[in-house]
């Protein structure tokens, strides 16, 4: 496959040849000629060219068998055809640039269709951003004019099923066996990946968890297809109906927008709280499938010994409703006593920057921001944090955001609801003293 030029429309404006990634276009004769041993039909010299000259050229395969189409027609395509990367495409300033990435051919058919959604189940807990997804999974889903589809494997699953469908779920696949009940990647990624390979999900979402971390890599690695991890905005692109996986890159310093155009099934994991919480709707119904699971103990590596709980101060930062952050303008630790004064008052959790963790005033567990834990509360107050894109991609999303610097010119200023500039060791303390005024009188406005 290569480019196809429609030398009656070419004006030779060189739009292409700059567009190009790859060198694969030059002008002879003020015509755009594509080098055939270059191009790799990316298409991005199709979108920029002002005339409709360029086109991307159909494989002969393609044009005899019309059911077997390329990823840019939909949630068909022909998994033969020798393309074998996924591209990104990303922006900083008017700087566009392109990543791409080499991938294996996939086993299997050539027909992907449905919007899957990894429910993540663990020692009796269910991880809320599975129903965050399964929101989001809506949208895509109905963009592709697909199903949506949840994904539950485990042990002593059944009161899982119900939810899933509450949230959302179309269909529910569930793989119940007693080998799953501790998670362990090797076991878990055999589960995940034998449904995908029969069922054939054209997409699948997990959040990024430390178990979706951990294992969707590996499911990804046996279905030798891409994945995009930490993903804050997920799309469908309209032309090509491939999905937009949206993330921070290079230290967060630029939004990277990742497509996986010639692999099934494209993957991706998002940050808990990133997404907002769909209506759960009780009594809603959909189909149910069971599958086995035909492994036994002796077939994996790994034991499972002992499991001890997190400490439950970390576990629920990303589901905190309030919270009080801190930043290197705190100067000191042991001015940590203002935060937690303030956060005892309001019964809210205390976090802080990476700077805050690095300095050894909080642990790690505590820290907001793109290395950190992704929140979405209702109220965070940020003290002393001048909000770095690396702070600000975990905590953007918050309902409301007062921020206390001494900086007018703080980047966090122009993403708080409220900004106060001064003195954090006179502001904190008049707040606190109003708060805990306040909520004695039972007004807390």
């Amino acid at each position: 496959m290569t480019v196809a030029v429609d030398r009656t429309k070419c004006i030779g404006c060189g739009a292409c040849v700059m567009e190009c990634s790859l060198e694969a276009i030059d002008l002879v004769d003020g015509v755009a000629v594509p080098d055939p041993q270059k191009c790799k039909d990316l298409g991005a010299c199709v979108k920029v060219c002002p005339t409709n000259a360029l086109s991307l050229a159909v494989p002969a395969q393609a044009q005899a068998n019309p059911e077997q189409r390329s990823p840019e027609a939909g949630s068909k395509f022909n998994l033969k055809d020798p393309l074998p990367e996924a591209v990104s495409d990303y922006s900083q300033g008017n700087e566009k640039k392109t990543i791409r990435s080499q991938v294996s051919p996939v086993a299997g058919g050539d027909v992907w269709s449905g919007v899957w959604v990894i429910i993540e189940y663990s020692n009796g807990r269910i991880a809320p951003v599975s129903w965050e997804l399964l929101g989001e999974g809506r949208k895509l889903a109905d963009s592709l004019g697909c199903e949506l589809c949840g994904v539950i494997a485990g042990h002593q699953v059944e009161g899982v099923i119900p939810e899933a469908f509450a949230y959302g779920a179309e269909k529910v696949y569930v793989v119940d066996h007693p080998v799953l009940k501790d998670y362990r990647t090797e076991p878990y990624a055999e589960a995940i990946a034998a449904l995908v390979r029969k069922y054939q999900p054209e997409i699948i979402l997990m959040g990024a968890t430390s178990m979706g971390r951990d294992v969707f890599p590996a499911v990804a690695t046996k279905m030798q297809t891409g994945l995009t991890a930490d993903c804050t905005v997920l799309g469908i692109d309209p032309e090509t109906k491939l999905l937009q996986q949206t993330r921070p890159a290079f230290g967060g310093n630029i939004m990277a927008t990742i497509l996986c155009r010639t692999r099934r099934p494209q993957m991706a994991t998002v940050r808990p709280r990133v997404m907002g919480m769909p209506e759960r709707v009780e009594g809603r119904s959909g189909e149910l499938i069971r599958e086995e699971f035909a492994l036994t103990e002796e077939d994996f590596r790994t034991k499972v010994l002992e499991f001890i709980p997190a400490d439950a101060k970390s576990a629920f930062l990303d589901k905190a409703e309030i919270i009080v952050a801190v930043g290197l303008g705190i100067a000191a630790k042991r001015n940590l006593v203002l935060a937690e004064e303030l956060a005892e008052a309001l019964g809210a959790t205390l976090a802080g920057s990476r700077g805050a963790v690095e300095a050894g005033w909080l642990s790690h567990d505590q820290q907001v921001g793109q290395s950190g834990v992704t929140v979405r509360p209702k109220v965070y107050i940020a003290i002393g944090i001048s909000g770095a894109i690396q702070h600000l991609v975990g905590m953007e999303t918050s309902d409301f955001i007062i921020a206390i610097n001494n900086d007018p010119e703080a980047p966090i200023l122009r993403v708080a609801n409220y900004g106060i500039v001064g003195d954090l060791f006179q502001i904190v303390p008049a707040l606190t003293a109003e708060f805990k005024k306040r909520l004695q009188h039972g007004v807390a406005n």
